[in-house]
């Protein structure tokens, strides 16, 4: 059952093969070996999860069920969840205990879901290699020496490492889709909008998305499927009929244009990630689609653009958590300025003071005209380029990250050598489009590789169609730690 797929899982619970409970215990028990190893959770529940899983086998037993009903789920901890620690992987939140669920834990919670708990995550969803977190870097299962990447590391590992079936991801550069790539499963961020922020913690307002990360795409259309839907307390949602993105996951490739942008496939490229990322894609070719040259001129300041913009409003949105009303307060300070000061500076890791001090530093007068009006100009012309992309083609695809899962550590040093392994991924983000990563086999030392399939907006479920074609005709997203391939 740790193999199965959604839709094996859903099947077997309702022939009465198991029971949610059974399936839930064989989780937790799966956590319980490997968390010490890995560090994918930072919160497990396991009372709330077998109470869950108890409820859902009534539901079962009443005929009241649908396709995730029963399913253990892990969720990322930056998703506010009622009763339960949600730290956002940083001491400044350490004690924080959520009155209230985000939309999607609701969401996810009425389909029927059952929490195993809250996973490891870059603090405040800063940071591409998971090493940022207050509790330690959540360990890549396939090389436990490497990163899984970031923010979204440690739900990521829980997927590849079979510790639940599928989880909640954020994505505001790229967050869903490079974890997914170091890890060797499938991950997708859709359209900025389709899926609620409220009771996500934010970083980056107009840039967070939440996203689903398990090892197929047919997982991950169920999960999203469940995952969207109007919000009118989020000023971002968008009102739109909902839709089964897994209804037209069989639809032929026959005749779909893949773009090839230019500027994905020069210079930065490891060429291990090069050879995958081209036989993925003549797999493409013999499945009937066909391969189209495009340019995306503007891609190549994407990454400054972003690391403008995101750490503007994060030096905005963390200015919340200043020791008043919940989170870390410092024991000793004098007066109410000292409280703030040395509360801000104990609760917050080093990266997260890095982005709030550039963020202010570009809002700042004097140089909120030559930094962040013109990143946001920016923002427009990559989006423009996207735009002029799509009149040729259906779908862009290129590598999800330029290299594999590096070793935990090489990049701790180096900032923007990190920043820089999100060079595929920002533009997706700028634009605000949808963008889906998947397993195209192995590089060097045999860590996955992922091919990233960008669509134009709304367009999640023709991404998700691609992704399942070329999965029903390979096995790269089947493959799992310490299977030698």
């Amino acid at each position: 059952m740790l193999n199965a797929s959604l839709k094996e899982l859903a099947s077997a619970l309702d022939a009465r093969q198991i029971s949610s409970v059974e399936l839930t215990s064989l989780f937790l028990q799966r956590i319980e070996a490997l968390n010490l190893s890995l560090n994918a959770f930072i919160t497990v529940d396991r009372d709330g999860a077998l109470a869950a899983a108890s409820a859902a086998d009534a539901s079962r037993a009443a005929g009241d069920a649908g396709p995730l009903t029963g399913i253990p789920i892990a969720h990322k901890d930056v998703f506010c969840t009622e009763g339960l620690l949600t730290s956002c992987g940083s001491k400044m939140l350490s004690n924080f205990v959520s009155p209230y669920d985000a939309h999607v834990v609701s969401l996810l919670r009425d389909a029927g879901t059952v929490l195993l708990g809250k996973t490891n995550m870059d603090e405040f969803a800063m940071g591409s290699s998971n090493e940022n977190s207050f509790y330690g870097p959540a360990r890549n299962p396939w090389n436990t020496g490497h990163v899984p990447g970031g923010s979204s590391g440690g739900s990521a590992v829980a997927v590849a490492a079979r510790m639940s079936p599928v989880a909640t991801g954020t994505d505001t550069g790229g967050s869903v889709r490079q974890p997914a790539a170091f890890c060797g499963i499938t991950g997708i961020k859709p359209t900025y909008g389709l899926v609620s922020r409220f009771g996500m913690i934010a970083y980056a307002s107009s840039l967070d998305q939440g996203g689903a990360l398990g090892r197929s795409a047919e997982d991950c259309a169920l999960l999203l499927s469940a995952m969207t839907g109007f919000d009118g307390r989020d000023s971002t949602s968008l009102d739109r009929p909902p839709a089964d993105l897994s209804a037209e996951l069989d639809q032929p490739l026959t005749g779909l244009r893949i773009g090839l942008p230019t500027e994905f496939f020069g210079p930065g490229m490891d060429d291990d990630v090069r050879a995958a990322v081209e036989n993925a894609l003549d797999e493409y070719r013999r499945l009937g689609a066909e391969t189209v040259q495009v340019s995306l001129p503007n891609a190549k300041l994407a990454i400054p653009a972003y690391y403008v913009i995101a750490p503007a409003e994060a030096s905005s949105n963390l200015s919340r958590f200043d020791g008043v009303r919940y989170g870390h307060r410092a024991a000793e300070y004098g007066d109410l300025a000292d409280m703030y000061s040395k509360s801000r500076a104990q609760g917050f890791g080093a990266e997260v003071k890095r982005r709030i001090l550039a963020g202010a530093y570009v809002l700042s007068h004097g140089y909120y005209d030559a930094y962040y009006l013109q990143a946001q100009k920016l923002r427009r012309l990559i989006a423009d380029d996207f735009a002029r992309a799509f009149a040729q083609c259906d779908v862009i695809a290129g590598p999800t990250a330029p290299t594999t899962a590096y070793a935990i550590g090489a990049k701790s040093d180096d900032p923007v050598q990190m920043y820089l392994g999100d060079i595929y991924t920002v533009a997706v983000n700028l634009a605000g489009l949808p963008a889906i990563s998947l397993p195209a086999g192995s590089g060097a030392g045999g860590l996955p590789v992922g091919l990233q399939l960008i669509g134009n907006y709304f367009e999640e479920a023709r991404l998700l169609a691609a992704a399942h074609g070329l999965q029903r005709v390979t096995d790269w997203h089947l493959r799992q730690p310490g299977d030698g391939q």
